[in-house]
């Protein structure tokens, strides 16, 4: 089991900065599991769509709309994952969830946390 706590979401003007932080906790075993962790977003009335994703290797992956403004990194010493985002817009507007999919034995696990609101003020 692996539990995932976001912070750092809040209110910010259009072009400003927040950076988001994820902080995964449990046995030793299962976050030493972790494989990718990534960053989903929902706004109101739309599905939950992926922002940007990073492997264990450090990897990324960003969506179009974020590329460019979004960066996504990990320590994994710490097992935290953090999503800096400059220059933000009125349509990044959302709740912003980590994810995070453990591999262990042949099973594959994926864990969501509760969520941060972002709130771009135009």
């Amino acid at each position: 089991q692996v539990q995932l706590v976001e912070s750092g979401g809040g209110l910010v003007q259009a072009g400003g900065s927040l950076r988001l932080s994820c902080a995964a906790s449990g046995s030793t075993s299962s976050k030493s599991s972790i494989t990718t962790m990534a960053w989903y977003r929902q706004a109101p009335g739309k599905q939950r769509e992926r922002v940007a994703i990073i492997s264990s290797g450090g990897s990324t992956s960003y969506a179009d709309s974020v590329k460019g403004r979004f960066a996504i990194s990990r320590d994994n010493a710490k097992s935290t994952v953090y999503l800096t985002m400059n220059n933000l817009k009125p349509e990044d507007t959302a709740v912003y969830y980590c994810n995070s999919v453990t591999a262990r034995s042949g099973v594959v696990n994926s864990y969501w946390g509760r969520g941060t609101q972002v709130t771009v003020s135009s």
